[in-house]
């Protein structure tokens, strides 16, 4: 690696990261679906578990299914996973400068690691949220179109704020049978309703998540802003992910260097003269400690995810701001994003983001380790 020129050196840790990640996120992202599934699925009352939402994809989707919305998880790892290294590695070198031994203590780590999280979710959010909604969609049964109303009879209001939606018939027809026995002076009542936003489906209700799934239904239907729904909840989520990791991952690191360093002789006064761990003891530590800090953070990763499955119309989101809407909940739920109504369901699906998170951080670190040295030996 000496070797090898700046640009050269930029170039192997770029192409290893992206792939390393690349190859995590694609070996566990069924995982993370059924996971997703379950968060999603999951009421007070029941929960589903990952085998029945498994048959549930599969009689809907079939194989495809589990890996549905993989490349926008994908695309946005890379950014989001770089961020959170990469702002990590500053704030790392900023605590170690000036010191003699080279290391950092674990409350410095936990505070390095919650701002790296932080930064990793504004960047991650959008590519997170169009995901989600892909994975929920290959679990629902989208009803045929034998309800729905002719492309001709569409609204403008329709086609303008929500493209490809048809409202339903027969929910529509019931809605105005509800309505006929008002005085009206307008002969075409299911004209006339269909050009209100809240009776866009038919139903008086908002669209269902399979319709609201490509990033231009969701802009034109819930603005820009829907991009990052959930924020609150997302950040915490990812700073308590990010601060746990590190420090366990770097008490975890100092750990087994002084486990290394034991029967040495002379007893080495700093890590450099130690030696480097080998890659399986470093990607095994990973491992476990993203396991651990995906169990401390689950709760919040719950509420992010049903809040982000959400559909909530711009009309509605104004009029929450005309009426200075409150949310609801304590006061420690409504600064963490948490609903109220999701209080039961918080720990549904910890297994399975513990199990994909340790998996995934253990192929990240193990691959990137692996393409690096594999790359370096074939540029020198």
């Amino acid at each position: 690696m000496d070797e090898l020129s700046p640009n050269q050196i930029v170039v192997v840790h770029g192409i290893a990261s992206a792939g390393s990640v690349a190859l995590a996120t694609g070996f566990t992202y069924p995982l993370d679906t059924l996971k997703v599934l379950t968060q999603v699925g999951s009421s007070a009352a029941r929960e589903l578990n990952a085998a029945e939402a498994l048959i549930r994809v599969f009689s809907l989707s079939g194989n495809a299914g589990l890996f549905s919305g993989f490349g926008w998880l994908a695309f946005g790892r890379i950014f989001g996973l770089g961020a959170r290294f990469g702002v990590y590695e500053i704030l790392k070198a900023y605590c170690k400068d000036g010191r003699e031994l080279n290391y950092i203590s674990g409350a410095e780590a936990l505070l390095a690691g919650m701002a790296a999280g932080a930064i990793e979710t504004i960047i991650s959010s959008p590519f997170e949220l169009i995901k989600i909604r892909m994975q929920v969609t290959s679990a629902s049964y989208v009803p045929s179109s034998n309800f729905a109303l002719e492309k001709g009879a569409r609204t403008p209001l329709v086609a303008r704020l929500l493209n490809g939606c048809y409202p339903d018939k027969r929910s529509l027809n019931q809605y105005v049978g509800l309505i006929s026995t008002l005085t009206t002076k307008n002969t075409n009542m299911t004209g006339a309703l269909l050009e209100y936003p809240w009776a866009m489906t038919g139903s008086g209700r908002p669209p269902s998540v399979c319709n609201v799934r490509r990033p231009s239904d969701i802009i034109s239907l819930e603005g820009w802003s829907t991009l990052w729904r959930g924020l609150r909840s997302g950040i915490v989520r990812d700073s308590v992910f990010g601060g746990v990791f590190f420090s366990s991952w770097e008490l975890l690191h100092r750990a087994m260097l002084g486990w290394k360093a034991v029967g040495m002789d002379p007893i080495p006064s700093l890590n450099e003269e130690i030696g480097p761990l080998s890659p399986l003891a470093v990607s095994l530590s990973a491992g476990l400690s993203a396991s651990v800090a995906a169990a401390a953070s689950h709760s919040f990763d719950t509420a992010r995810t049903r809040s982000q499955c959400t559909v909530l119309p711009k009309h509605l989101s104004m009029e929450r701001r005309f009426l200075k809407w409150t949310r609801p909940g304590n006061k420690f739920e409504r600064i963490t994003g948490i609903h109220p109504a999701d209080r039961n369901v918080l720990f549904r699906g910890i297994g399975l983001r513990m199990a994909r998170s340790g998996i995934a951080s253990f192929m990240i670190v193990g691959s990137y380790f692996f393409v690096v040295d594999h790359l370096a030996s074939s540029l020198t």
